[in-house]
């Protein structure tokens, strides 16, 4: 039992005083509601977080390994984020979005060397998207994933036919989108993947290979159908201002 309990204290937080510490100003404090909750969470949270100026943090947060998350200024966590960000870290640029339901969850407990997720600047990760970072995950200034999106920076061994899968270990590339991407709704991008700079990835679309710059890709799996800088679309009237 008391090897069990460690061994959860392990994959929560960095330490036994650090667990209980977070977990006290989370419990205390992550439950509050509307702007109340917004302004108390901005404050007490710089004791666990690393926080550059001012975060909005709704309640129903979860935080896991707490000390190893940057916030950049004006990031905000919408309702039921979670991020577990053990060991290399969660990094969230200026002016970020994660919006309700996403998890960002490094989850490296095989000393994996490159584990992390960064995101750049007013970047936007949208509902229910889904971000493993075991191999690593670096995404560029004013990206956005739509929602339900899944970024999966780790892949299965299946090379012996004699072992359960489970038992053959894992995979981690990592995955990079730079800056100015579009991820549809519903994407999926698989480990060792790159998404080049102001390109688009349809909705739907499983991404197995490298996208270039300035291209658009669609379909399982992915292909580029488009270059948007030989072959651009035409031009069209914005309806709505972009922030």
């Amino acid at each position: 039992m008391r090897q069990q309990l460690g061994l959860y204290i392990s994959r929560q937080a960095s330490s036994l005083p650090q667990y209980v510490f977070e977990q006290l100003v989370q419990a205390s404090l992550g439950w509050v509601p509307s702007i109340v909750g917004v302004g108390l969470r901005a404050v007490a949270y710089k004791s666990i977080l690393d926080m550059k100026g001012m975060a909005a943090i709704e309640d129903g947060v979860r935080i896991r390994f707490a000390s190893h998350v940057r916030l950049g200024k004006g990031v905000y966590l919408d309702h039921g984020v979670y991020l577990h960000a053990c060991p290399g870290g969660i990094t969230l640029g200026d002016e970020s979005l994660v919006m309700k339901n996403a998890i960002l969850h490094v989850y490296n407990f095989r000393e994996l060397p490159h584990s992390h997720i960064t995101i750049g600047a007013r970047s936007l990760i949208g509902e229910s998207c889904i971000l493993r970072g075991q191999g690593g995950i670096q995404i560029g200034d004013d990206v956005y994933l739509g929602t339900l999106v899944q970024v999966l920076a780790v892949n299965h061994v299946i090379n012996d036919t004699t072992r359960p899968i489970s038992h053959q270990g894992i995979t981690a590339q990592g995955i990079t989108i730079e800056t100015g991407a579009w991820i549809g709704s519903g994407a999926i991008l698989l480990d060792g993947v790159r998404i080049g700079r102001n390109s688009v990835v349809g909705a739907g679309a499983v991404v197995t290979k490298d996208v270039p710059d300035y291209s658009v890709a669609v379909g399982n799996p992915a292909r580029v159908v488009r270059n948007l800088q030989t072959d651009p679309l035409p031009p069209r009237q914005p309806e709505l201002r972009v922030y």
